[in-house]
């Protein structure tokens, strides 16, 4: 039997967009999956597809601000609503702060922090005039605390908190729930995929990456949260003791963020 809930997952081509969209499929939620790659996307779809679900693609490139409203309204048009959105795409970072240049400051946060903030402006208002929904959005765990060479990374994580707790507090009475999605260490293509000083691409998996929880598992710990409508759900390995470290013992967390590895 189909499930009349719809949801929009953003950065749906790989990692852990792809992988929940896969969970979600499993569950019957008829599906849109945005992300930058078409040929990618069609992948996705197909295996949505053939797991059960109805499944729309809209590709888009989230660092375009511009036209973020007809990418909305488009989403809103596949299904006649949403019932759940899941605003997982972003961009990482790997350079110093003095040397990253300010137009990767820039696309990171517009791609990590001002599209979800667009996104969910053109969304909400549908949300409450049909009952409430749910807003998952994936932060991480440095938007727990500051981390090297992820100075416009761990802000526009920062930032993420913020607006989507704000959220959560004023439109809690509109039957509208938030979801924070916190990875620690998961094994995807994030690090390969981030920005150098130059915006260039970092081009490696970093080696705490590579030895990261799978996609895989962590997507089955994330849509139960998401579906549960749970505050917050964190994911990863032993990293995730820095987030307990940081919140009741803050001096030793600041000690630690300086010596660890920043891969």
């Amino acid at each position: 039997m189909q499930n009349s809930k719809t949801i929009w997952i953003t950065g749906a081509s790989s990692g852990i967009g792809e992988a929940c969209a896969y969970q979600f499929a499993k569950e019957r939620f008829n599906l849109i999956l945005t992300a930058t790659r078409v040929d990618k996307l069609q992948e996705v779809q197909c295996t949505c597809v053939n797991l059960g679900a109805r499944c729309v693609i809209i590709p888009y490139d989230l660092s375009d601000l511009e036209n973020i409203d007809e990418l909305t309204d488009n989403a809103l048009a596949a299904f006649g609503k949403i019932d759940t959105l899941f605003l997982n795409a972003g961009i990482s970072q790997r350079s110093k702060t003095l040397d990253t240049s300010f137009s990767v400051d820039e696309k990171i946060m517009n791609v990590n922090f001002f599209a979800p903030v667009k996104i969910t402006k053109r969304i909400l208002p549908s949300m409450i005039e049909n009952g409430g929904g749910t807003i998952a959005v994936t932060s991480s765990i440095s938007g727990k605390f500051g981390f090297p060479l992820r100075s416009a990374y761990a802000s526009s994580k920062f930032a993420v908190y913020g607006f989507f707790e704000t959220v959560h507090a004023e439109y809690y009475d509109n039957n509208i729930r938030v979801v924070m999605v916190c990875p620690g260490r998961i094994k995807t293509n994030i690090s390969y995929n981030a920005l150098e000083a130059d915006g260039s691409k970092h081009a490696k998996m970093d080696e705490g990456q590579n030895s990261g929880m799978s996609a895989e598992k962590a997507a089955k710990k994330i849509v139960k949260a998401i579906i549960k409508q749970k505050p917050e759900v964190l994911v990863g390995g032993k990293e995730l003791l820095m987030v307990y470290i940081k919140r009741f013992l803050p001096g030793l967390s600041r000690k630690m963020v300086r010596r660890v590895s920043s891969t």
